[in-house]
């Protein structure tokens, strides 16, 4: 089992073990048309996206604990949830998805929430309008993303009443097949194992 597989796994544990409260998840302005020139490039980096997700996914537990921050782009001033998704993503393959959640959600291919994998990209309405806040999935059905103000880069559960009945879709930047992280055995003696030790020792 890699380094990046039990970093992932401890923070899933560690994180919902904490049995945070639903926020009120905010994003930027109203949807805009998406420039054309970011289909095209998520497009030529579909297979570099299936290669990386393992990356991916350990860049954005890196930011848990960044400080949430409306129109952030950076770690260093804090992030909001579409600047957060951006920047990881341009930090693991070197190329910019549009700004805005609304905008994000016409790239890659549309999936639907049985299908889910992580690395995709999750879509909420937390403003009164489609898309307005998006995250990363990150599997067992959590996700990492910017909640709101006054709070900072955390995993949350998908299935919690707050995100069930917000949830807007999924989008997946590639085309040939799915972000295979670890086997369902290995991913449930994972669990067992951190949960044991969170037992014995209070801590991970």
């Amino acid at each position: 089992m890699s380094k990046i597989h039990r970093k992932l796994l401890v923070a899933i544990v560690f994180l919902g073990s904490l049995q945070m409260g639903p926020a009120l998840a905010q994003s930027l302005t109203e949807a805009e048309p998406l420039p054309k020139t970011f289909a095209s490039s998520v497009s030529s980096v579909s297979t570099v996206v299936a290669d990386k997700t393992e990356t991916l996914i350990n860049n954005a537990m890196q930011l848990i604990g960044v400080r949430y921050r409306w129109g952030g782009n950076t770690p260093q001033s804090g992030l909001d949830c579409s600047g957060f998704v951006r920047y990881v993503f341009n930090d693991t393959f070197g190329f910019l998805l549009p700004r805005k959640s609304s905008q994000m959600s016409k790239v890659g291919l549309q999936i639907r929430k049985d299908e889910l994998q992580p690395g995709d990209l999750v879509f909420f309405n937390t403003m009164r309008h489609a898309f307005s806040h998006v995250g990363i999935y990150v599997g067992d059905n959590k996700f990492i993303h910017a909640p709101s103000k006054g709070k900072s880069i955390r995993v949350d559960d998908m299935t919690k009443v707050y995100w069930e009945k917000r949830y807007n879709g999924a989008r997946r930047l590639e085309n040939t097949g799915g972000f295979d992280v670890m086997s369902e055995e290995q991913r449930q003696q994972l669990l067992i194992d951190f949960q044991e030790r969170l037992d014995r020792t209070g801590r991970l």
